[in-house]
């Protein structure tokens, strides 16, 4: 009899268990894990993610570390001890998650690195703009609009590894210029946190240290732009000298029209958000999500979906307006 209710028992149990699986498939549990909802940038990305997940069966629990290393391990921690069936993390700072993305393993979570590559850790999938090509953009709008003189060079985060992806594909365009003596670059320096106060102070002191001779600038997010902008207006040098930027931030898209900022990257928030989110999903159910390319993180290759960002002028800010990004009335509003 003992032995007839231990099995039963099981064998309840084991039915419990698949059911319990097969409901997870159907409708996941997403653990979204975000660097800093305070940006713009995240909050839409935040909206149009739980908008596609949600659309898919998927219940999602957004976090935000607020720009805190610390905080986001223990949000992580967090969402792990929820029960979550994915886990989807922005990192702040891309190469101090290996614990807890282990722990996520452990516990048969599966993980995907959003935007920002996760270094040295088990993570199943990345997904991203193709951040190299966004250098490129960067470089090249600015060449373009002044091919020759010295230029200056404003990173992003140093703990982002997108920084480090978006200064390859800037020196791509600008090394052979370099090389032939048709730039010289005059400094160069990465912006903690990519913070727009530590840009302007960082390019006020490059301009007192060149007696204002810098031509261009290539600032790699347009939080970097609008600190470069601003510490070049105080010097009556905004609009003559070209300035790059990325993410096409209202205040950055409304300097593009101005003529203040030359060119923004424009990342189609919708694309990248609702296509992680099928991919979390993908990953849940055991499909195979359509990977176009690979990225070592210092611990393995991992299965990347790259998308294609698109560079932003004055001639084709209407972009914007026609993906429904912004509005006319919210571009032309003072």
């Amino acid at each position: 009899m003992n032995k007839l209710l231990k099995t039963a028992v099981v064998g309840a149990l084991l039915a419990l268990s698949c059911g319990a699986a097969h409901a997870d498939a159907k409708n996941p549990k997403i653990g979204f894990s975000i660097d800093d909802l305070r940006l713009e940038r995240w909050v839409r990305d935040r909206d149009f993610f739980t908008a596609e997940a949600t659309k898919l069966g998927a219940k999602v629990y957004v976090q935000s570390a607020d720009a805190n290393e610390q905080r986001q391990i223990s949000q992580i921690e967090n969402l792990i001890s929820r029960g979550v069936d994915v886990l989807v993390i922005v990192p702040y700072n891309a190469t101090v998650l290996n614990n807890a993305v282990r722990e996520a393993k452990k516990a048969k979570i599966k993980v995907v690195s959003y935007d920002r590559l996760i270094l040295n850790a088990d993570i199943d999938a990345y997904i991203s703009f193709d951040n190299e090509k966004v250098g490129e953009m960067q470089a090249q709008g600015v060449v373009a609009a002044k091919p020759k003189g010295n230029y200056y060079l404003l990173g992003g985060a140093p703990t982002d590894n997108n920084a480090k992806l978006l200064r390859e594909g800037q020196m791509k365009v600008l090394q052979p210029l370099v090389d032939k003596g048709d730039i010289k670059i005059v400094g160069k320096q990465w912006v903690k946190d990519w913070s727009a106060s530590e840009a302007m102070s960082i390019v006020e002191n490059a301009l007192t240290a060149n007696n204002n001779k810098i031509d261009a600038i290539v600032a790699s997010n347009d939080g970097t732009a609008g600190g470069a902008i601003q510490a070049l207006t105080a010097q009556k040098l905004a609009g003559k000298v070209p300035v790059s930027g990325q993410d096409a931030d209202i205040a950055a898209v409304k300097r593009v029209i101005a003529g203040t900022q030359t060119l923004t990257v424009y990342k189609p928030l919708k694309l990248i958000a609702s296509e992680a989110a099928k991919l979390s999903i993908q990953l849940v159910r055991n499909e195979k999500p359509a990977y176009n390319a690979q990225y070592n993180n210092g611990l393995k290759q991992v299965s990347t979906l790259l998308l294609k960002p698109i560079p932003l002028t004055k001639a084709n800010v209407q972009t914007l307006v026609d993906d429904g990004f912004y509005t006319k009335a919210q571009l032309s509003a003072n």
